[in-house]
This record gives C-alpha cells, sequence and structure tokens, in this order.
C-alpha cells in the first residue's frame, strides 16, 4: 500500500511541475524575473551557460531539500515529492535543453508527431524575442493546435 501511495505522490508531482513550469515561465520568467530569461531568446551567446540556467539550480534546490528533509525526519512523502520534481528536471532537460535546442547534438532526427508539435509550439514560443506577448509557455504538454499537421 505505501508503495502505492509512495508512486501516487511521485507521479502527481511529476505532474504538478508541468503546470509549475507554465506558470514560472509565464509569469516569473516573462515576469519580474526577466533579466535572467532573456537571454534565453537571444539566438547568440556569449556562453555554452545562460543565466536562464539559474532557474534549474533553483528547482535542484527545492528537489533536494525534499528529500534531505525526507531522509531525515518523519516526512517520508518528501521521497516521492523530490524524486517526482528531479524527475520532471531530467525531462525537461532532455526535451528542452538537449532535443528541441540542442545543447548537445542529439535526438536530431526524432520526428514523431509528438517531437514536431512540441518543436513547433517552442518555436512558435521562441518567435517572440521579447518580455510581453509570447505564446505557448508549456514544456511537455503544449496546445493540440501545435500538433495538427501543416
Amino acid at each position: 500500500m505505501e508503495l502505492a501511495i509512495w508512486f501516487l505522490i511521485f507521479i502527481a508531482t511529476f505532474c504538478i511541475m508541468e503546470f509549475m513550469a507554465w506558470f514560472t515561465h509565464k509569469y516569473i520568467m516573462h515576469g519580474f524575473l526577466w533579466v535572467l530569461h532573456k537571454d534565453h531568446h537571444k539566438k547568440d551567446h556569449d556562453s555554452w551557460f545562460e543565466r536562464n540556467d539559474a532557474f534549474f539550480l533553483y528547482y535542484a534546490a527545492v528537489s533536494m531539500a525534499f528529500i534531505i528533509i525526507a531522509s531525515n525526519t518523519w516526512f517520508w512523502y518528501g521521497y516521492p515529492i523530490g524524486f517526482g520534481i528531479m524527475a520532471y528536471g531530467a525531462s525537461y532537460f532532455l526535451v528542452h535543453d538537449i532535443f528541441i535546442h540542442q545543447r548537445f547534438k542529439m535526438f536530431r532526427k526524432a520526428n514523431n508527431w509528438y517531437a514536431r508539435g512540441v518543436r513547433r509550439a517552442h518555436k512558435i514560443h521562441h518567435k517572440n524575442i521579447h518580455k510581453e506577448g509570447g505564446e505557448c509557455f508549456g514544456m511537455l504538454f503544449v496546445p493540440f493546435k501545435y500538433f495538427k499537421k501543416s
């Protein structure tokens, strides 16, 4: 029973993180912390790293905090929450940084309907290089209109 609850908390956390990524992207990255995110919308970078990578560090710290607290207290459900955040971070890194932005030259030939839709949505998002007026702030779950054949 406890393993089933652990797994449900893990899956719920992973799914909630998609909402958190959307919310953070739309209202924080394109809001008061645009100063950290704007270099991500530039085509030319001075470095392989971006100021935008600071958001990864924040969520990594939150994930580690849940795991550390769970290992030192009765708060056992901190494990599935922490690992759910970590799993979402790994997914985000694979899809966003590797697959879409090609920070590592991998998954270049992926061309199924999901890959095309996610790429299309992200491309539309990056068409706008400004703080305001953007669209499609999600990462794994994007609107169905981006999956339609064009």
